[in-house]
């Protein structure tokens, strides 16, 4: 039986108060824990601008650096997003772009009596620069994904019970530009009851089931880093791993290092970088697909009120959920309903459908196919990958003419012979 989120917060608090009378509210309530992601939906963020520039004094010098950082920035956001050469990207006035940018971001500066030396990251409104950029229309991503952000350091793995710099990295990163529809927690509340360490190695599904439905995702992805000191303070190496669903089935891994403490920052920032692409090319590749398992059920029918004498069931087609991974860019959900059988269809998403359907999956390819709808199930996964209208048949030629029937010739009657 599935519980609203009062309820289940409400049992969680009575069973932490009985178990441990209390201790663990007072570390809930402490300033340790808790931080909460930033919302980056109406910008488009670009860093790793490096300038030099100089000046009259510290203060004109940071401000030529700000403007060259503004000019650089557009740039290469234009050739990320387009894809293209840096040099083909069009080169706007300063006094445009002082209103699309909407903040500076300090990554790491250096200011001089006439020098500004620093690394900067650039912040360009989305409403206003959309159209410039190549990016006014809307992406298309995942279906929604709950992200668990797990360290292990020194033998030991937290999530968001605690404060780290891996969850620290995950909450400043600006998921408005990942085709991956993230759902990112604080720690804050419930969540390090719900969302810890230790529910990651779990593979019922009951809870997963509670906890997803809760979180409003579709599926689990873990981000796990396994980090390596040499001393405390000196160097260090981490090795990332991604993970999805209940099972922690592993996508990809990889290591990235830190010459001291002070760069702890900056390799979690571009782990949390390589991760997300990490999870792009499997979306891409359309394996970041929702555990079927983890559909929550349909409530069952309110029993009858009068007894009604049991029937042998029929021997048919039963009806099945069939999970399909949209890849088209037009919708058949209108399509999917007008099917024989089709009794609900439910999205989850932008991508993934679940349709119940009277019949076998293969009948509902043909359904579709008949339609004009391109399908594949090669893979094991029922994916719609595009919509061509059938042709018209021709109309049938005309039927021929059919001769009239020969005429009887009549017997002619030899001259001078009587009747």
């Amino acid at each position: 039986m599935l519980l609203t989120r009062p309820v289940r917060l409400f049992i969680a608090a009575l069973l932490v108060s009985a178990l441990t009378g209390g201790a663990v509210v007072a570390q809930l309530e402490s300033g340790d824990r808790g931080i909460l992601p930033l919302d980056s939906s109406n910008t488009l963020e670009i860093g790793g601008i490096k300038v030099d520039t100089a000046g009259k004094d510290a203060a004109e010098a940071r401000f030529n650096g700000w403007r060259q950082a503004q000019r650089l920035g557009f740039k290469a956001l234009w050739a990320k997003t387009n894809r293209r050469p840096i040099s083909e990207a069009p080169n706007l006035p300063d006094s445009t772009l002082d209103g699309l940018v909407s903040s500076i971001i300090v990554e790491r500066e250096q200011i001089a009596p006439g020098r500004y030396v620093a690394s900067l990251g650039v912040l360009f409104d989305r409403a206003r620069s959309g159209a410039l950029l190549g990016v006014a229309g809307q992406v298309r991503r995942s279906a929604p994904l709950l992200l668990i952000p797990v360290m292990v350091s020194g033998g030991t793995m937290t999530a968001v019970e605690t404060r780290n710099p891996w969850q620290r990295a995950w909450a400043e990163f600006r998921t408005s530009q990942s085709p991956v529809d993230y759902v990112r927690v604080s720690g804050l509340g419930a969540d390090p009851l719900l969302i810890n360490a230790a529910q990651t190695a779990r593979p019922g599904r009951d809870w997963w089931r509670n906890i997803i439905d809760l979180y409003g995702a579709a599926d689990v992805l873990t981000a796990e880093v396994r980090l390596k000191r040499l001393y405390p303070g000196g160097p260090a190496s981490g090795t990332f791993i991604g993970y999805i669903g209940p099972d922690k089935k592993p996508l990809g891994t990889f290591t990235l290092r830190a010459t001291n403490s002070a760069g702890m920052p900056q390799m979690m920032a571009e782990g949390v970088q390589q991760m997300d692409a990490l999870f792009t090319r499997y979306l891409a590749a359309g394996q970041l697909v929702p555990d079927p398992s983890l559909i929550v059920p349909e409530p069952p029918p309110p029993p009858a009120e009068e007894e009604v004498t049991e029937k042998p069931q029929a021997t048919g087609p039963v009806f099945r959920p069939i999970q399909v991974v949209v890849t088209s860019p037009y919708s058949p959900v209108g399509w999917l309903r007008s099917i024989p059988g089709v009794t609900g269809v439910r999205e989850i998403g932008s991508t993934v459908l679940v349709v119940n359907y009277r019949g076998t999956p293969g009948q509902l390819q043909a359904a579709l196919a008949a339609r004009g709808w391109q399908s594949d199930t090669a893979t094991g996964v029922f994916r719609i990958t595009g919509y061509a209208p059938p042709r018209p048949q021709p109309a049938p030629p005309p039927p021929a003419p059919t001769p009239p029937a020969p005429q009887p010739t009549p017997a002619l009657t030899p001259p001078g012979t009587a009747d």
